[in-house]
């Protein structure tokens, strides 16, 4: 995943539109997987709230464009 635009950012991006999070696993940035998963699960667990499940859909939607944009350091 050398570059943005690369195969592997298209298929993190697509992992992280079924998972939240799961695009950045597969990138090896365990960290903000977890919070990208966690803060998403948490805001989709009080949908009946509208203010969570709207944050937790805007969580899910930057997931899944960080993945896409990611761009390796070395």
């Amino acid at each position: 995943m050398s570059q943005q635009g690369s195969a592997g950012n298209v298929l993190a991006a697509v992992a992280s539109l079924f998972f939240p999070g799961l695009g950045q696993l597969l990138q090896g940035r365990i960290l903000a997987a977890l919070l990208f998963f966690c803060i998403t699960a948490t805001c989709y667990f009080f949908f009946v709230l509208v203010i969570p499940a709207i944050i937790g859909g805007l969580f899910h939607l930057w997931s899944i464009i960080d993945a896409a944009k990611f761009k390796s350091v070395s």
